[in-house]
Parts: C-alpha cells; sequence; structure tokens
C-alpha cells in the first residue's frame, strides 16, 4: 500500500520530513507559563477598576504571588532551553521569517523575566514588600519612593502589553503555518496524545 503524503503549500512532503518536537518539560512549561500570563495581564488591567478594600488587596496579592511564580517557571524554562536542543525551524520558510521568528523569541524571554522584575521594584518602591504565597518575603530591591513608584508602574504597564502584543503576533504566526504553510509547526510543542 502506498504510503500517503501530506503536502505543505510549498510542495513539500511532510511525511518525509518527520515533525521534531520540543520536550514534555519545554512543552509543559510553555502552556503553563501561556496560561499564568494571560491571568495575569487580565489581573493587572482589572487591579484600578476595584476601590481600595479588601478585594484589591487580594486581586493584588494573586497579581505578585503568580507574578514571582511565573520569574521562577522563567527560571525553570531557561533551564531546559540550555540543556535540550529545540526543533530545528521550517526549512521551507523564508530566512527572513525563521530569522524574525527567532528575534521574536528572544524578546519574549526577556520579557518574561522583565516584568516581573520591574513590578517587584514597583511595589518596593511603593514601600510594599512583595510575598511568596505567605511563605517568604522578598526582599525590597528600592527605597520607598512615590515617583519612581509611578514610572516603574507605567514601565511594567508597558512591557506587559508589549507582551501581550508580541503573543499575538507569535499565535498568529504558529497559525499561519498550521493552515496556510500546512507544515504542522504546532505539532513541535502540541501536548501527546497517547492512543491505545
Amino acid at each position: 500500500m502506498a504510503q500517503s503524503c501530506l503536502v505543505s503549500n510549498k510542495g513539500t512532503c511532510m511525511s518525509d520530513q518527520p515533525t521534531r518536537r520540543y520536550t514534555p518539560a519545554a512543552i509543559a512549561l510553555h502552556w503553563l507559563m501561556a496560561c499564568l500570563i494571560l491571568a495575569l495581564y487580565f489581573m493587572g488591567i482589572s487591579i484600578d477598576d476595584f476601590p481600595i478594600g479588601p478585594d484589591r488587596i487580594m486581586l493584588v496579592t494573586w497579581h505578585k504571588w503568580l507574578g514571582v511564580t511565573l520569574a521562577l517557571l522563567w527560571f525553570a524554562r531557561i533551564a531546559v532551553r540550555m540543556t535540550h536542543t529545540p526543533p530545528p525551524l521550517p526549512t521551507n520558510s523564508p530566512a527572513w521569517q525563521n530569522t524574525a521568528a527567532q528575534l521574536t523569541h528572544i524578546v519574549l524571554y526577556v520579557l518574561m523575566i522583565a516584568i516581573p522584575v520591574a513590578g517587584w521594584l514597583m511595589s518596593s518602591a511603593k514601600g510594599f514588600t512583595t510575598t511568596f504565597f505567605g511563605l517568604w518575603d522578598l526582599p525590597n530591591l528600592v527605597d520607598r519612593d512615590k515617583a519612581l513608584a509611578q514610572t516603574l508602574k507605567d514601565a511594567h504597564g508597558f512591557l506587559a502589553n508589549t507582551l501581550m502584543l508580541l503573543i499575538v503576533v507569535h499565535v498568529g504566526a504558529a497559525l499561519k503555518h498550521q493552515w496556510i504553510d500546512k507544515d504542522h509547526l504546532l505539532d513541535r510543542m502540541r501536548p501527546e496524545r497517547h492512543t491505545s
């Protein structure tokens, strides 16, 4: 029986190019951090909608806790990235697209740690100690300074908005590869499905 062949829009037989996947750890960290980033973003833009009170304090507290969690996961993700070679980029894509993808990934990684650090600095400048689920206190990085706190708040928000914009670009590029180029790029990061 002849083997069926999925053909990309470049005329490439995809069955002749087995999809190399990310490691299970990289896949798990990717999706966990993606969910955390979305939750943190929408929590962050909702804070000012709450009046000063217990609900706002709880929202800010959870925002900080999850932000610290994201930062810790970032270090785990960097460790996985440094110890495991990621799958190669599609050979049927133009060189400029692969270069843009690599640059986007670098900026995404920088933003994923810069935003929590900016939030930590902002909290310190406001005079509030950041804790991790009440288990331990993080040291204040700067002295209390109202003007600096506002600058850091603006930077924190700008970086978060930039991250969300890049995520939209990232998702759009992935869907373009999946639905237009038909090179099954998403399969590299899709959780593995076990069939009996």
